[in-house]
C-alpha cells in the first residue's frame, strides 16, 4: 500500500503539468524533467538510492512546484492567450500541490519514525572503510524496537588484539549523526565493540 501511494505521491507533479500546459517544446521538457524526478524519487522509495526518504519527499515537493512555475513562465511568452477553463485548471493545480507540501510537512516526521520501526537498516557505506590489516568475517542487519542496525564482523590479518582493532578504525567512542536535513531526526551512530571473539562494527538507525 505504501509503495502505491508513493508512486502516486511521485507522479502527481508530472499530472499537474499535463493538466496545464499549453506548448508541445516547453510542455515536454518539463513533463519530462518531472518524471526524472519521479524516476528518482522512486528509486530512493524503494532504497534503490540510499537517501533519508522523508527529506527526499520534502526537496521533491519543493522542486516540483518551481518547476512548473517556470515552465509556465516559459509558455507564457510563447503564447498570451490564457482561457478561463485553463485559470480553473491552474488554480487546481497550485491547491493540489500546496496540500502535497503540507502533507509532505505534516506526515515525514511520522513516516521516518514508522520505518525505524520497520526493517530500513543503514546502508553498507554508513560503516567505515577497513584498512588492509583488518578483514570482514560476516554481515548482517538486525531490527528491534529502538531502530535497525547494520553490523559486519572483522579480525585482524596481522595478529592485532581486539582493542587495537578497535583503535585502528578510530572507533573507541561510538560516534552519532543526524541522518536527515530536515524531516528525518533520527540518529545515525556508527561503533564497535569486542565480542569476546573477535570484533562488531555496527551502524544503528533509530531515535
Amino acid at each position: 500500500m505504501l509503495t502505491v501511494l508513493g508512486i502516486l505521491f511521485a507522479v502527481a507533479p508530472t499530472a499537474v503539468w499535463t493538466a496545464i500546459a499549453r506548448t508541445r517544446l516547453v510542455g515536454f521538457a518539463i513533463g519530462a524533467t518531472l518524471l526524472a524526478g519521479a524516476g528518482l524519487l522512486i528509486s530512493v522509495q524503494q532504497v534503490w538510492i540510499h537517501a533519508p526518504r522523508p527529506d527526499a519527499h520534502l526537496v521533491f515537493t519543493i522542486l516540483a512546484p518551481a518547476l512548473i512555475v517556470c515552465g509556465a513562465g516559459l509558455e507564457r511568452r510563447h503564447e498570451n492567450s490564457r482561457p478561463p477553463e485553463w485559470m480553473v485548471r491552474r488554480n487546481g493545480a497550485i491547491g493540489f500541490l500546496g496540500m502535497q507540501f503540507a502533507l509532505t510537512l505534516v506526515v515525514g516526521p511520522w513516516y521516518a519514525l514508522l520505518i525505524s520501526e520497520g526493517s530500513e537498516a543503514p546502508p553498507s557505506k554508513a560503516l567505515p572503510s577497513l584498512p588492509p590489516s583488518i578483514s570482514m568475517i560476516s554481515e548482517g542487519t538486525s531490527c528491534g524496537s529502538g531502530g535497525c542496525w547494520r553490523f559486519v564482523k572483522v579480525a585482524s590479518r596481522d595478529d592485532l588484539s581486539r582493542p587495537e582493532i578497535i583503535r585502528a578504525l578510530g572507533l573507541q567512542q561510538e560516534r552519532c549523526r543526524r541522518n536527515g536535513w530536515l524531516l528525518d531526526q533520527r540518529d545515525l551512530c556508527v561503533g564497535a565493540r569486542d565480542n569476546g571473539k573477535n570484533v562488531t562494527i555496527y551502524a544503528s538507525l533509530g531515535y
